[in-house]
């Protein structure tokens, strides 16, 4: 199983198991006060979560059928250092995604910020598929140098050298906006460590692979986030 699609299966476990028993404080509202379980404003705040959960299916979609056009890798990354960006990843969107109140909400379910929650997630998802439609065969879960390994620098590698990463964190935000969960912070956090981390890994792996051509587009370029990162 690959990293998509066992993330895929972590959020879809988290997202039944807590819809079950414990979202958004509407259940616990509704026992007490059985006429609101009819709201339709109290039902939308179950279909802001569903529609988030949405969003990371079509990215795991995409990313399982996208995956089969990728070119056979020359060298990679050991399963180790792959098994470690796995599990924190894994671990990221459970903790974003399950709607377990471990540690409380941030704040109540508000609509406003749910959509705005949704809109966010929306925008790293639609740079995530553009990225990854970019980086066409040269994309790879694990960290490789492909057979005729390009660097790209078309669509949004034109300013960001980690596109997808950055959609993908855009994600894990705009989730955390929905769900309103203190563990999401913490999820988002793991997330934020388990890309530094992979970045770090990867740009050393692409300098070796093409030299003075990575340093100069390093020149013109960020990693993340324009003028920030």
């Amino acid at each position: 199983m690959n990293q998509r699609k066992a993330i895929l299966w972590a959020a879809a476990l988290g997202a039944i198991i807590g819809a079950a028993a414990v979202r958004p404080d509407v259940r616990h509202i509704t026992a007490r006060i059985p006429a609101l379980a009819r709201d339709p404003v109290m039902r939308t705040y179950q279909g802001f979560f569903y529609a988030a959960i949405a969003g990371w299916m079509i990215f795991s979609l995409y990313w399982e059928i996208a995956a089969r056009n990728a070119a056979p890798a020359k060298t990679s990354e050991s399963n180790g250092s792959r098994a470690v960006h796995v599990t924190m990843s894994n671990l990221a969107a459970l903790l974003v995604i399950a709607p377990i109140r471990g540690l409380g909400r941030l704040w109540p379910a508000f609509i406003p910020v749910m959509a705005a929650g949704l809109a966010v997630e929306a925008v790293g998802l639609a740079l995530a598929l553009w990225a990854r439609h970019h980086l066409g065969r040269n994309w790879s879960g694990e960290i490789s140098v492909k057979v005729d390994h390009e660097l790209i620098r078309s669509g949004p590698y034109r300013w960001l050298r980690h596109p997808i990463y950055t959609g993908l964190l855009t994600m894990y935000v705009g989730s955390t906006l929905v769900t309103g969960e203190r563990l999401a912070v913490i999820g988002v956090a793991v997330a934020v460590f388990a890309y530094w981390r992979k970045i770090r890994l990867e740009e050393a792996n692409l300098k070796t692979a093409f030299g003075a051509d990575y340093a100069a587009y390093e020149q013109t370029t960020w990693a993340l986030v324009p003028g920030v990162f």
